[in-house]
C-alpha cells in the first residue's frame, strides 16, 4: 500500500523523482540524516526497497498526510458525522473548514443521502466516475 499512496501524492503534486529528491532534502528537518535520490525514491514507488521510518516521517510531513494514511491503515466503519462534530481542524483541497462550511457540508450530505433513499436509486447508480474524472481534470 506505501508504494501506490507515496507514488499517488508525488504525481498529485506534479513532482518528478528528482525533484521530490531535492525538495526532501531542502527540508530543515533535523532528524534527516543522509540525503534522498531519484534512484532511491524510485525504488520505493516500486516496493524494491523500504524506506526507514524516518524517512517516511519526513514524507508524511512534506506532503502533509499521516503515517497512517502512508502505511495504509484504514479506518473501517468511522462515522463521518463524528469527524463533523469533533473539534479537530477540517482541510479540503487545503483550504481549512470554519465551523459554519462544516454544518453546510455535515447539512450537504445528509440530505444527500436522505433524498437518495426516498428516491430509491438503483445500487448500480453511482458518480465515482464522474467524480474520479473531476479531480483529475
Amino acid at each position: 500500500m506505501f508504494p501506490e499512496r507515496m507514488r499517488a501524492l508525488r504525481t498529485g503534486a506534479r513532482l518528478s523523482l528528482p525533484e521530490l529528491a531535492k525538495e526532501l532534502n531542502a527540508m530543515a528537518v533535523p532528524y534527516a540524516k543522509r540525503k534522498k535520490t531519484a534512484s532511491q525514491i524510485g525504488k520505493w514507488e516500486r516496493g524494491t526497497t523500504t524506506p526507514s521510518y524516518l524517512e517516511v516521517r519526513q514524507l508524511a510531513e512534506y506532503f502533509g498526510v499521516s503515517l497512517d494514511y502512508l502505511s495504509g491503515r484504514s479506518y473501517d466503519g468511522f462515522d463521518l458525522s463524528e469527524l463533523f462534530s469533533s473539534s479537530a481542524q477540517l482541510t479540503f483541497q487545503t483550504k481549512n473548514l470554519n465551523a459554519t462550511a462544516r454544518a453546510e457540508i455535515y447539512a450537504l450530505i445528509k440530505g444527500y443521502l436522505s433524498g437518495r433513499a426516498q428516491a430509491k436509486y438503483p445500487e448500480e447508480f453511482n458518480l465515482e466516475l464522474e467524480l474520479d474524472e473531476q479531480t483529475h481534470a
